[in-house]
């Protein structure tokens, strides 16, 4: 794994001057932010080494290189999912190239569905701590100790600093926003009326398919991480209606621009 990530990284560096600062993965619906990318370098996917491919809807499965406000960046446009049938090594593994690329601070976003009934479709909500429901975790295995330590702290998973700088600039800016827990199931299916009660009673605001799974390998190496879920829909039970991926991918494209703007701010000073 080592070799690979290494390979991947040198092939990065040879085709970009650029040497990011900040990684950033982008959720279903929320890749606009590239358009704020200044100087880019891109990559499809599929000319990467070792780099899967993502196959949904709403990921365009880009690597950008550029600057946001003057800040060199590494953007995903479109991540890995585990049910996509990759493993958690595979969905996790930009992560450990971002790594290698000098990178120590990164920002996950979402697409998710709202288990509190207090939130409504298109809002932004800052995560402070997640709940791992995928039955898995993607450090399972024999651990590479240049890497990161056999037992990682997660008690900050989400920075502290990084939460409260994001709240700053959004109330600079007039951004409404919510926080809250965020628990991730392994999809493909949304969630039952009976699983969002149970994601509810232990203390679940959000539910999604991703963005844990990075969040653990990024506070393994050392990362610090800033994560933000757009609502996208309420979930099963709270909603009038039925869910469709086309829906998520629309709302969270209406709410892209607010998005944009929060995290380019952020970004700048970061």
């Amino acid at each position: 794994m080592l070799e690979s990530i290494k390979q991947t990284s040198e092939f990065l560096k040879l085709k970009t001057a650029i040497r990011p600062k900040i990684g950033i993965i982008l959720g279903s619906g929320l890749g606009g932010l590239v358009d704020y990318l200044e100087d880019t370098d891109s990559f499809d996917y599929n000319v990467i080494p070792n780099f899967p491919v993502s196959t949904v809807s709403g990921h365009a499965g880009k690597l950008v290189f550029g600057t946001i406000q003057s800040v060199p960046v590494l953007a995903m446009k479109g991540r890995f999912h585990f049910y996509e049938g990759y493993d958690m090594k595979t969905v996790t593994y930009p992560v450990y190239v971002m790594k290698e690329l000098g990178i120590e601070k990164i920002i996950v976003s979402n697409a998710a569905g709202g288990a509190n009934p207090d939130f409504s479709p298109g809002d932004l909500m800052v995560i402070t701590d997640h709940i791992n429901n995928m039955g898995t975790n993607p450090l399972i295995g024999k651990n590479i100790d240049s890497l990161g330590p056999r037992f990682p702290d997660l008690s900050e998973a989400y920075s502290r600093e990084w939460r409260e700088l994001a709240k700053d600039v959004a109330k600079s800016m007039g951004i409404s926003f919510r926080e809250g827990v965020y628990l991730a199931n392994t999809g493909p299916t949304y969630e039952t009326g009976a699983e969002v009660r149970m994601a509810r009673t232990l203390g679940a605001d959000a539910v999604g398919m991703s963005t844990v799974p990075e969040v653990i390998v990024a506070n393994y190496l050392g990362m610090k991480v800033l994560g933000i879920s757009c609502i996208t829909n309420m979930a099963t039970g709270i909603a009038t209606s039925k869910h469709s991926h086309s829906e998520v991918v629309a709302v969270a494209e209406m709410a892209g621009k607010k998005f944009c703007d929060w995290v380019a701010e952020i970004i700048k000073k970061s």
